[in-house]
């Protein structure tokens, strides 16, 4: 996997203005906006954090030693087809800070201060691995995680945001790696819960499509229509019960990048048509 933005290519050219140009030439991403990706379903923004912890995990054993980014904001990366990726190396750093006691291994945050442990070597433990996880915490994982996450996952979320934001023997990249390596998102947990929390009654109408009667919902796949991903049925009709516009709902057979199978929440089921790719549920009503 490569985490780093890629460049194919530069090349030297004098200008009578400026001396010595650089051109470079590199693959192209979309700069990083906080605000566009909570407007983004959830597992697209999962998918950004996953990566940015394989990143961490690699930069904690690189060939070069433990690598620690001292410019560890947004600004620095880019989503490259859905993945995140560094574009500046200019403040990485792979020293570990020296230290002949544990009060010389400080670090300060603007909301929070950690002492780590100084080692029989006089270097303090892993405190670039420690400085990266908790700026991840506190740029990424806060506000792209529990956004909008899926109820049955908050628990493994809430373990993940603690693993990274506050100082023990499990905060480590390659912890907080395995938490999320799972694809949890494919491992939904809603077939028992849902089954028991459906109450409502819905008709199977196989290889069949509802081409209108749409409604906007967040986040959605489709920007005119409602358009979601879930595990199963169950959790389909989970959501098709929470919404009081949805009548019906049509399972495609389309998959997100987890797995996760993309369904088209609809307002009525007036007009249903032959589809031999697509089943459609309509709420029975008395």
């Amino acid at each position: 996997v490569i985490f780093f933005f890629q460049l194919y290519g530069y090349c030297y050219q004098d200008s009578n203005d400026i001396p010595d140009t650089l051109t470079t030439i590199t693959e192209l991403g979309s700069p990083l906006e906080m605000i566009q990706l909570l407007q983004t379903s959830w597992e697209d923004r999962f998918r950004i954090c996953l990566s940015l912890v394989r990143l961490l995990h690699y930069l904690a054993h690189s060939p070069l030693g433990s690598v620690t980014l001292l410019d560890f904001r947004p600004r620095q990366f880019v989503i490259v087809d859905g993945e995140l990726k560094v574009t500046d190396l200019d403040d990485a750093s792979i020293e570990e800070s020296s230290c002949t006691s544990n009060s010389d291994c400080f670090m300060e945050f603007p909301a929070r201060n950690f002492t780590l442990p100084c080692s029989v070597e006089g270097r303090c433990q892993n405190m670039n691995e420690k400085r990266n996880l908790y700026n991840a915490y506190r740029f990424f994982f806060t506000y792209l995680l529990p956004h909008s996450a899926p109820s049955s996952l908050r628990p493994l979320l809430d373990n993940i945001v603690n693993a990274t934001g506050n100082r023990n023997k499990y905060s480590n990249a390659k912890y907080v790696l395995f938490l999320l390596s799972p694809s949890p998102p494919v491992n939904s947990e809603c077939t028992q819960k849902c089954v028991k929390s459906a109450n409502t009654k819905y008709r199977r109408v196989p290889e069949a499509f509802i081409p209108d009667e749409n409604y906007r919902c967040w986040p959605s796949y489709h920007h005119k229509g409602c358009l979601l991903s879930v595990f199963d049925v169950n959790e389909a009709i989970e959501i098709c019960d929470s919404y009081s516009q949805c009548k019906a709902f049509v399972l495609t057979n389309q998959t997100t990048w987890t797995g996760r199978q993309l369904v088209f929440f609809k307002m009525a089921s007036n007009h249903i048509m032959p589809d031999p790719d697509k089943i459609t549920y309509v709420k029975v009503t008395d």
